[in-house]
């Protein structure tokens, strides 16, 4: 199957330099009498590369056959990340260097979708969002607001760390963005 230009959402999955992406960004132009252009923005799903290009009104684009499985995250070593698919239980390793900053937000039993192309492992897509707990918040200090700090740094039961506001402290859960890397809210638990 092919794309056309009008047909090219955020989230497709196409074939580019050999390579299955996924779009991430894309700014259709109608220009007066001449055709439309498509400026689109797409990641590499194994390389983790950034593409950008610009296509015409009559350019066309293959379908990357992405195909999709539940697992669970088991374990990381120094280097790659093993999982376990739910529906089979085979393991699967993958690089810590193709999962990318992601990496930072897996902890044990996370479920995971495994993402193949022509039969094989390429990367994992995590939930959205995660909670985990705070394992090291330094306290609020009184008048820290003043020179506009509203966030503290935080480290997080996976050894990630992000900002957060000054009310956390060590123990509370908080829901992390995956893709952004971004606190999003306390849980309460």
């Amino acid at each position: 199957m092919s794309y056309d230009i009008s047909e090219l959402q955020i989230g497709t999955n196409i074939l580019w330099s050999n390579e299955p992406c996924v779009v991430i960004g894309r700014d259709h132009t109608k220009l007066g009498r001449g055709g439309a252009i498509l400026r689109l923005k797409m990641r590499g799903l194994i390389s983790g590369t950034i593409y950008e290009t610009t296509l015409k009104g009559n350019d066309s684009l293959s379908e990357a056959e992405i195909k999709r499985s539940k697992a669970q995250f088991l374990y990381g070593d120094q280097e790659k990340l093993h999982f376990m698919k739910q529906d089979d239980f085979d393991q699967i390793s993958l690089s810590k260097k193709i999962i990318g900053r992601q990496s930072d937000f897996l902890k044990e039993e996370t479920e995971v979708d495994i993402i193949s192309f022509e039969g094989k492992a390429i990367n994992v897509q995590l939930p959205v969002k995660v909670d985990l707990r705070v394992t090291y918040a330094e306290p609020a200090v009184r008048g820290n607001t003043a020179q506009g700090n509203v966030t503290k740094p935080v480290e997080l039961e996976t050894g990630a760390k992000i900002n957060a506001p000054l009310f956390i402290k060590n123990g509370d859960t908080v829901r992390v963005n995956t893709e952004t890397g971004q606190y999003v809210e306390r849980v309460n638990k």
